[in-house]
């Protein structure tokens, strides 16, 4: 879906239009799918916890600057067949226990996302850093990340999270974020 959206887009942006933005909320769990609804008005549709939270990382997409976040849950399913970097642990809205976040990276190419492998490892490497309190060091990997893909625009929001985090140090830095919007 993002390869055919950027072909898309390629074309929109030659004809003089903007480009359109989607992201994606994968996740993998139990939820209930049918008619549900009066008889004076029936939805097919699904409902459920799993369901609340895929909406909560589609949602994200625009807060972490990607296009597909999946679930800890949908990342163990994959099993490494598609190339990711966990993003973050959050406690969405509505919830009160962490859920690790991965932003799916398998359809970028070299010329969308130089360097990726690069970048993926020193990302993995200042998000320790960052779960740890240590914001030099994190800020320091968050930039490498920047030299090797200066529009990895997750990285940049990592740095400017960790100058605020120094800034300003948390009393008990536990390494999860608290998502306050939907």
């Amino acid at each position: 879906m993002i390869r055919s959206l950027n072909e898309w887009n390629s074309a929109r942006v030659a004809d003089g239009k903007p480009p359109i933005g989607m992201g994606l909320g994968l996740n993998t769990d139990a939820v209930v799918v049918g008619n549900i609804g009066s008889p004076k008005r029936m939805d097919f549709t699904m409902i459920g916890d799993g369901v609340n939270l895929a909406a909560r990382l589609e949602s994200a997409c625009k807060q972490y600057d990607a296009q597909i976040l999946i679930s800890d849950l949908t990342h163990r399913q994959l099993k490494g067949v598609y190339r990711t970097r966990e993003v973050d642990r959050v406690i969405v809205k509505g919830k009160t226990e962490p859920v690790a976040i991965h932003e799916v990276l398998d359809y970028h190419t070299d010329e969308t996302f130089p360097n990726l492998m690069d970048v993926v490892n020193d990302f993995r490497d200042g998000i320790s850093s960052y779960r740890r309190g240590d914001w030099d060091a994190a800020i320091g990997s968050f930039q490498r990340c920047l030299r090797a893909h200066p529009a990895d625009a997750l990285s940049a929001t990592y740095v400017d999270r960790c100058e605020q985090l120094r800034a300003n140090p948390p009393e008990n830095w536990d390494g999860i974020w608290v998502m306050t919007s939907k």
